[in-house]
């Protein structure tokens, strides 16, 4: 297949499972409240680069891949979801609406790079997002892409529809965040909280 159609396909996978809002999404939003828009940016480089090692896993060895993520589903599930937990916990606001803007506070190199390997390692133990990867080079015909090249290309593109994603998606609430009250900040990254926990739950029950 033509490396550059693999490419075109890879941006589009990229963009499709980064586009719903799940524990991630909500993830990305809190920190961008929080942080400002470079932290969001930091969260999503992270889960772009799990997709990016999904994608190639799929590519590369497709069967090995799925048998091995079903082998470990058990373990992956119970520390994302405990994972999901903490951060839920842990990123709960709890200033009040007049806290100082994430603007007005410069990010730290340190921080940025602690926070997309967080999201990294969060992403890379979610069993469902692997087995979707699976799923859908498997339903697109991309299990075996051909060439070195071809398959550079296809996780190229899955890597940048990603964090292509996050980028707009921080962005977006930076924006917005400097437009409305400060009240909008507190309860939005109260909600997105309540998102990961609610998600966290969701891994336990779907183990038992």
């Amino acid at each position: 297949m033509d490396a550059l159609v693999l490419f075109g396909k890879g941006l589009f996978i990229g963009l499709a499972i980064a586009a719903p809002i799940g524990p991630m999404g909500a993830l990305c939003i809190q920190r961008t409240l929080a942080r400002g828009f470079w932290a969001g940016v930091a969260g999503g480089l992270g889960t772009a680069l799990a997709d990016l090692t999904f994608a190639t896993g799929a590519a590369v060895g497709f069967a090995v891949f799925k048998d091995l993520v079903e082998r470990i589903a058990l373990p992956l599930g119970l520390i994302g979801g405990a994972f999901l937990m903490y951060l839920a916990w842990s990123g709960w606001p709890r200033g009040g609406a007049g806290a100082e803007p994430a603007a007005a506070r410069a990010p730290e190199t340190r921080g940025l790079l602690r926070t997309t390997i967080v999201t990294y390692g969060l992403t890379i133990t979610n069993p469902p997002t692997i087995l979707l990867f699976a799923a859908i080079f498997a339903g697109l015909g991309l299990a075996q892409t051909g060439s070195g090249l071809a398959i550079v290309a296809l996780v190229l593109g899955v890597f940048l529809g990603s964090i292509g994603w996050w980028a707009f998606l921080s962005g977006l609430v930076a924006a917005l965040h400097h437009r409305l009250p400060p009240a909008f900040a507190l309860w939005t990254g109260r909600v997105s909280s309540l998102t990961m926990a609610g998600f966290g739950l969701w891994a336990f029950a779907s183990i038992l």
